[in-house]
């Protein structure tokens, strides 16, 4: 799939100022409904731009434009497969969607999630960022982990203008410090500030000055991977090198991506993770393999203790005295990594 600016650009030229930012790209997650009321109610009616936005819903029913048009004085609704955009319209991803936009068009995707998530920040702004280059505002709000980070660096580095949310001022303010470990920002500023910000970036007319994208190719195969839900170990290999770690989705190879920030992955059947993420997810996996061995010690600790009771009935005493000594070893097993787990979770607790 070869991505093209000329249909963007006739309908930029159509609708926008020339020469000016016309597209402006929003991803949150944890608190984000607070955050993008207060961006959004800063955007004037006939905003000569349009709006896309990403919020971590999963496949649960969302009622987000509902919820945000009585804040917004542009349009808001769930964006619909291949309907061309329009300015002064917000385009909410629905639920179990990549949002991504493809030659001037929406485009919705059920390809591979990304960061354990569908729709994902880091698709959409990827798929702007070689569309529309420097005529992307690409803005970063509250959220866990750090699912938008390559996303925005793909923006700057395509020459497009970047805000995030302080992350002082977040609910969740892992997602805006990701993305701006991961890039520079333009702005950085609290909510109440971020809106008038965005608006005077639409307003200007950024630098005639491009900035070199070494990377585009490979920012272009991974839209294409989220695009049409297919990676190839070819693609792959364009794209990083085979690690040892397998993927916690479906158990497959995983090639690590680039060596900048912020450190990602991807398998073979496309699902791909932040540095984050697939650090979250493994910690999961330890923790619930741990809680099975404490069960079936437990459950070994008790079967013991029966087969004791049983040779002590039979008048089998060196046998209930081995299967007392089974008992209290595997229950001392329990109680050891039964402490040590308990431990590990005060210590993830505590500031």
């Amino acid at each position: 799939m070869t991505f093209s600016l000329k249909n963007f650009e006739r309908w930029a030229l159509y609708y926008m100022p020339t020469g000016h930012r016309h597209v402006i790209v929003i991803g949150t997650s944890l608190g984000g409904l607070a955050a993008l009321r207060t961006v959004l109610s800063a955007f004037p009616q006939g905003l000569h731009a349009t709006v896309l936005v990403v919020m971590h819903v999963g496949n649960q029913r969302s009622l987000l434009p509902e919820l945000l048009a009585p804040h917004c004085r542009l349009l808001v609704k769930h964006a619909e497969d291949d309907e061309p955009l329009a300015p002064s319209v917000v385009y909410i991803a629905p639920p179990d969607r990549h949002l991504m936009v493809f030659e001037g068009r929406v485009r919705l995707s059920t390809g591979p999630k990304e960061n354990f998530t569908r729709p994902a920040i880091d698709p959409l702004f990827r798929s702007v960022a070689v569309e529309a280059g420097e005529r992307v505002v690409g803005v970063v709000l509250t959220g866990d982990l750090d699912d938008g980070a390559a996303g925005i660096a793909a923006i700057k580095a395509c020459g497009g203008w970047v805000a995030v949310q302080d992350p002082s001022t977040c609910v969740a303010p892992s997602m805006p410090s990701s993305a701006l470990r991961a890039t520079e920002a333009d702005v950085v500023a609290p909510l109440d500030q971020l809106g008038d910000a965005i608006v005077n970036a639409i307003n200007e007319k950024p630098s005639p000055v491009r900035q070199n994208v070494m990377d585009r190719t490979s920012i272009e195969l991974e839209t294409r991977i989220a695009l049409t839900g297919h990676a190839s170990p070819e693609d792959l290999d364009t794209l990083g090198e085979r690690s040892t770690l397998t993927c916690p989705d479906c158990g497959g190879v995983i090639w690590r991506v680039g060596e900048a920030e912020p450190l990602r992955y991807r398998c073979h059947t496309g699902h791909a993770f932040s540095n984050a993420s697939l650090n979250a997810a493994h910690e999961r996996s330890v923790e619930e393999a741990l809680w099975i061995s404490v069960r079936r010690l437990q459950e070994r600790a008790a079967l013991a203790l029966e087969r004791a009771h049983v040779a002590q009935r039979r008048n089998e005493l060196q046998e209930a005295s081995d299967e007392l000594e089974q008992h209290a070893r595997f229950a001392a097993l329990e109680d050891s990594l039964r402490r040590f787990l308990q431990q590990e979770t005060v210590g993830q607790s505590t500031p």
